[in-house]
């Protein structure tokens, strides 16, 4: 499986290779934007088309043409008539982009394809393979990418059940699969790129990197990359009204997007970040600010824990093997119950190479050697080696 950025690297590969990439995921992963990225960085033309929206013969039967303005002319690729529904208007706008931009690549992306009938699906490999219908052919420039839903046939996706019409070999043989997973450290850096995400989602996400794309989740709605986007939207338009009415409706639109279980987990994150602290709110100044440890002193076990998460989650920013980082970090773990810190301490011993690290560092520095033995005591008393 590939991530959105090796898939960012792979497909104009296969492209430059003369081949069709078929992208593989998992709805709401994030095809349509990955093919969008793709284009950008071809500097390619991009037209979409969702073939599950399609019928059998709106490529393959001929409409005759009611007026002689009807038929489009071109100088190299021949005529064809101009039917304004289905693939034919489609496949005009690409011959007319290719004459006027003839150096310029074109990417024909074909969506949900295999939500299309077979005969649809027929239809169209007829054309992404023999790059010809009727009399017209597809300029070179012209490269199809493909976007499919799981089926039980694929390896790996045994127990999907999309509602797909699972393609033939001759479909599967002439096509590249590039199986896309939905990966954390991709999706937040393409969320922060831009601004394409609030800065609550991302942190959800970082302190709860399982819930992008869960595995295990309610059978009606669940969260996908999509549905975090929606969430994001959503909670900037909810912004705009005073704040008891957001939060009158924020946990039923919250749960029309991302199901129960975790929509009441994110409205409790997000009422515990109301009154959050920054990990740059934390590290900054000459030392720690005393009204910092009195809101993280006066907060809830949940809230703290919270902070200590965004924390950890941050160790590349602000690693803990150095001494403003260390010290700091051991202040507010010491303000926690004994069972917290056990709790903070675990998440630290889940990092590779982590504790070799501190102890390293504690050799020449002194809150570096105050965090690892408050760490080492944690564990001893709660007979962790």
């Amino acid at each position: 499986m590939l991530s959105y950025q090796e898939l960012v690297t792979a497909i104009p590969v296969v492209i430059k290779a003369g081949n069709v990439p078929a992208i593989v995921g998992e709805a709401g992963i994030g095809k349509s934007a990955l093919v969008q990225t793709v284009a950008e960085k071809m500097n390619a033309k991009l037209f979409t088309t969702v073939v599950s929206l399609s019928e059998k013969g709106d490529l393959a039967i001929p409409v005759p043409p009611m007026t002689d303005s009807a038929f489009v002319k071109t100088s190299k690729y021949g005529q064809l008539a101009d039917v304004k529904f289905g693939y034919t208007h489609t496949l005009i706008e690409i011959i007319q982009w290719a004459e006027a931009h003839p150096k310029q690549p074109i990417i024909w992306f074909l969506d949900e394809f295999n939500r299309g009938t077979q005969a649809v699906q027929s239809e169209l490999m007829n054309l992404v393979l023999q790059r010809q219908i009727n009399s017209l052919r597809l300029p070179d420039q012209v490269h199809m990418v493909l976007a499919e839903n799981p089926d039980a046939t694929m390896a790996g996706f045994e127990t999907s059940d999309y509602g797909v019409t699972v393609g033939d070999a001759a479909i599967n043989d002439r096509t590249v699969r590039l199986v896309m997973r939905a990966d954390v450290s991709d999706w937040l850096q393409w969320a922060e790129s831009k601004g394409y995400i609030i800065k609550s989602v991302c942190r959800f996400i970082e302190e709860n990197p399982q819930q992008l794309a869960p595995n295990d989740h309610d059978a009606d709605l669940y969260p996908t990359p999509r549905a975090w986007q929606r969430v994001s939207r959503n909670l900037q338009a909810l912004s705009e009204l005073p704040a008891d009415q957001q939060q009158q409706v924020r946990l039923d639109i919250l749960k029309g997007d991302l199901g129960v279980t975790v929509a009441e987990s994110f409205e409790r994150f997000i009422r515990r970040q109301q009154t959050g602290i920054s990990a740059q709110e934390i590290y900054a100044g000459e030392s720690l600010d005393p009204a910092i440890i009195q809101i993280f002193n006066g907060a809830g076990i949940d809230q703290q824990q919270s902070i200590m998460n965004s924390l950890i989650q941050q160790l590349g920013h602000y690693p803990l093997t150095e001494e403003t980082y260390a010290g700091r970090f051991t202040t507010l773990l010491n303000l926690m119950p004994v069972d917290a810190q056990f709790a903070v301490a675990l998440k630290l011993a889940e990092i590779p190479d982590l504790l070799e690290q501190l102890y390293e560092a504690a050799q020449n520095e002194p809150l570096v050697k105050q965090l690892y033995d408050q760490l080492t005591a944690i564990g001893l008393k709660n007979d962790i080696s």
